[in-house]
């Protein structure tokens, strides 16, 4: 019996889980029933309230190929339990890094080893476990979410050039994912969030919520939490190839 309990039970592996987002997403599916695989560059927290978080956590750090390669056939090793199936691959992990003071890194004074780290990490990766899971998320008819961002269609007071493109590329590699991915039954999203209530909020985004959010507020990580379910449930079964903005009207 729990054998086949296991089988039937969903499972979805979520990058950057440590925070924000990602630990509002963890929360979001584990409360629905669903089995959680959650990976960061950090080991799975001592003081995390998540019960299920220590056996199911996996530690890797997707700005190494070598890593991340190795991290996909541990994965593949984990759910061997539910027959081979993944229902959900989420790719929220990105990294945008910062100047002395906390300083915006434009396209000119952004070190290249840097533009080529933020591209493994946030575009890289996501293509890298997609293609290394494709036959278990053809299993079981699954879904493909990725996280991109408002910074990604221009340009933004506080996130730097090359996240910003990282975060345009991944939105246009969504699509062809989607054209390609969708012959196998798997469908592939994104989501791309604006101003969110996260520890990683720059001083002065208050100016942006005054001056361009029509809802004037910042987001919560819940709110994004709930959309990215949807997109990996039933209720968006016909939809592939879009990129939903959660932005409180921010890109109007």
């Amino acid at each position: 019996m729990t054998s086949i309990a296991n089988e039937d039970r969903k499972t979805l592996i979520l990058t950057g889980a440590s925070r924000g987002i990602g630990h509002a997403t963890v929360k979001r599916f584990s409360s629905a029933g669903w089995r959680v695989i959650t990976c960061s560059r950090h080991a799975f927290p001592e003081d995390c309230p998540w019960e299920a978080g220590p056996e199911d956590h996996i530690q890797v750090d997707l700005s190494d190929p070598e890593n991340t390669d190795q991290a996909v056939q541990d994965m593949k090793q984990r759910l061997l339990d539910q027959g081979g199936r993944l229902n959900a691959l989420v790719n929220n992990a990105a990294i945008s890094p910062k100047g002395e003071g906390g300083k915006r890194l434009g396209a000119i004074d952004m070190p290249m080893e840097d533009w080529r780290t933020v591209f493994r990490v946030n575009f890289f990766a996501p293509i890298t476990l997609a293609r290394g899971l494709i036959d278990e998320l053809e299993l079981a008819k699954g879904a493909v979410v990725n996280v991109t961002s408002i910074a990604g269609s221009r340009v933004h007071p506080f996130a730097g050039a090359a996240y910003a493109t990282s975060k345009a590329a991944l939105a246009s590699l969504t699509r062809e994912m989607a054209a390609d991915f969708g012959p196998l039954g798997i469908r592939v999203n994104a989501i791309s969030p604006g101003e969110i209530d996260t520890s990683i909020l720059s001083p002065g985004t208050d100016k942006i919520v005054d001056e361009d959010i029509p809802m004037r507020r910042l987001g919560e990580p819940e709110e994004v939490a709930k959309a990215i379910y949807f997109l990996c449930s039933d209720q968006s079964s016909y939809v592939n190839g879009a990129e939903l903005h959660i932005n409180g009207g921010q890109h109007v």
